[in-house]
């Protein structure tokens, strides 16, 4: 039995098959409408969640396969005590894998050590967000041809946002891959991530405050939101919410062909007029999620691919 936890988990071989199975599914999606019939996902999100949350139910949904689970801690046996271990061992009895969205760092872990089922971390603070990463990988795949010899820019909130940090770990396994970090000094990425993984992997990244000097040299531009619900006082979250936003202007300075991923949802770090440009493709990298999190489901339940 193999659960998901962080990026890692899968080699880049078993990630590339996992993403070709993605294509696939993209490409004949009623072909896989049956594939886990009688099958059961517990959505177990103690922290609100719209698109991860509805694309792992209509992932399912998409096999065949039915869903049960809560949507905020509060409309759990967590309300009164009961550990994640206790939750995971009782959800155990009712389906046959779990999603699982929590704010404290390393809960995924802790379920999965008590878990009869698949775990998969939906969203673990501001730790990891694996199946997250993996829909960024199909979308730079998908539009871009390649995950390999290209110039990534991360902007925003670089500190908190555990999508960066997950996508990180896993786009340093391609060669060729550069970074360029565009933070407030406050937000710049943790320190761990910066020594334990861009340094130890011998990683070219830059660190820049301004956006504009970055955008020429992009191939992908990965916006996030600042995260108000991460900040300790308001204070700081107003003074920080507004420090990047890209607007048309701004994509003049860009490539062609560079194209613009946001994990969503967004507040006004994109403008909207910024939707109609053919190089903005966070919309269809909300798709692509639920493409990657049927195959996923698929691969830790073992159901092979239908003829």
């Amino acid at each position: 039995m193999r659960h998901l936890l962080n990026p890692l988990d899968f080699s880049v071989e078993e990630t590339d098959r996992l993403l070709d199975l993605a294509a696939d599914i993209e490409q004949n999606l009623p072909k896989y409408s049956h594939v886990c019939d009688g099958r059961k996902l517990a959505t177990l999100f103690y922290e609100p969640s719209t698109r991860t949350r509805l694309s792992f139910e209509s992932a399912m949904l998409s096999l065949g396969g039915s869903v049960l689970g809560f949507s905020s801690a509060n409309s759990s046996s967590a309300t009164k005590g009961e550990s994640v271990s206790d939750t995971i061992r009782m959800i155990s009895c009712y389906a046959d894998i779990a999603a699982m969205r929590h704010p404290k760092e390393g809960a995924a872990l802790v379920a999965s050590n008590a878990a009869k089922i698949p775990v998969i971390n939906a969203g673990d603070g501001g730790h990891q967000h694996p199946t997250q990463t993996l829909t960024d990988l199909m979308t730079i795949r998908s539009l871009a041809g390649r995950l390999n010899n290209m110039t990534i820019g991360l902007c925003g909130d670089l500190k908190f946002g555990r999508t960066v940090h997950s996508l990180i770990d896993a786009m340093v396994r391609y060669p060729g891959i550069r970074f360029y970090l565009i933070s407030p000094d406050e937000l710049r990425i943790p320190g761990y991530i910066r020594q334990d993984v861009l340094e130890a992997n011998h990683i070219e990244y830059k660190e820049v405050n301004n956006l504009d000097e970055a955008m020429p040299e992009l191939d992908i531009l990965y916006m996030t939101r600042v995260q108000k619900e991460r900040f300790f006082n308001e204070e700081d979250y107003i003074r920080l919410k507004d420090c990047y936003i890209l607007d048309r202007k701004k994509m003049k300075l860009a490539k062609e062909n560079m194209f613009v991923l946001h994990p969503l949802p967004r507040v006004n770090e994109i403008s909207t007029e910024v939707d109609d440009d053919p190089r903005a493709a966070y919309f269809r990298q909300a798709q692509y999620g639920v493409y990657v999190r049927m195959a996923l489901i698929m691969t830790l339940l073992e159901v092979e691919k239908p003829c």
